[in-house]
């Protein structure tokens, strides 16, 4: 969410807890109940007539579960210093992350898995990805200056894994609504750019842009098939998040980790990974 009313100045704390409320659709007994605070109080906030303590901006953001980077946004607004750091990965004090991420990648092979950061840009990825990401064009693997590898552009570009997924409708609605409900949840205008871009790419030929209305699901998961040299493979995916970040850049990674959905896949995963070694 931004953080400019285009005055150049930071808007009013009131205003960004009021957007935050709103966005998760509490009403101000809602939030005063859950804060333990008055509802008048919380008006007086809303409408600038009264400043939060830092702790009270700090209460609001736990209970309306806002992301560390819009709490630090939600503190400066509020004229306080940010209360979470951002780290580079690179850096020495996320030795134990960076070690974390390698045995997490490492120990799911022959499975892929993928680590992305808020705006599924790709940060690192295990060996067996290769099976996704082998018939992808470079120019979508390769990070630009301005651009780097993005899980959602890989999956829904007409050139990308579009171009080989048999059941594209599917999880090409999947992804999208995924991606919406991050946006709505963050308000992120990077998200929501990503979202707009995505969502025009256009579709392979004889794809559909959604898949039949009222359709019952035929799977308990939607599952990515893709056509391969290998045969056609099926897998479906989890994401998990590290437990109680209190780091913007930690809070901010997922690790999103394939499994093969029926026997074949499994099969072939893991003799291309015997065949790698």
């Amino acid at each position: 969410m931004s953080a400019d009313t285009g005055t150049g100045q930071l808007p009013r704390i009131g205003v960004l807890l009021r957007e935050w409320r709103q966005r998760r659709r509490f009403s101000q007994l809602d939030l005063a109940l859950r804060a333990e605070t008055s509802t008048r109080h919380l008006s007086c906030v809303e409408t600038g007539r009264a400043q939060p303590s830092r702790a009270m901006v700090l209460r609001l953001a736990e209970h309306l579960d806002v992301p560390l980077r819009e709490r630090n946004s939600l503190l400066l607004a509020a004229g306080y210093a940010p209360a979470y750091r951002e780290s580079s990965l690179d850096g020495e004090d996320m030795l134990a992350v960076r070690s974390a991420l390698d045995l997490l990648l490492a120990g799911h092979e022959p499975y892929p898995a993928v680590v992305v950061d808020r705006w599924w840009n790709v940060v690192t990825v295990n060996r067996a990805m290769s099976v996704l990401l082998d018939s992808t064009p470079p120019g979508l693997l390769e990070p630009g200056r301005q651009q780097p590898p993005n899980v959602m552009r890989l999956v829904l570009h007409p050139e990308g894994l579009g171009s080989r997924c048999i059941n594209f409708a599917e999880v090409r609605a999947h992804a999208l609504d995924r991606l919406l409900h991050q946006v709505n949840a963050t308000g992120d205008a990077e998200l929501r750019a990503l979202y707009e871009e995505v969502s025009a790419y256009e579709l392979p030929a004889g794809v559909e842009a959604a898949p039949e209305q009222g359709r019952r699901p035929p799977h308990v998961v939607v599952p990515l098939q893709l056509r391969t040299p290998h045969g056609d493979l099926s897998m479906f995916s989890t994401i998990a998040t590290f437990g109680a970040p209190a780091d913007v850049t930690l809070s901010e990674l997922a690790i999103e980790s394939f499994f093969p959905f029926d026997a074949f896949t499994e099969r072939v995963l893991r003799e291309l990974a015997g065949n790698a070694r």
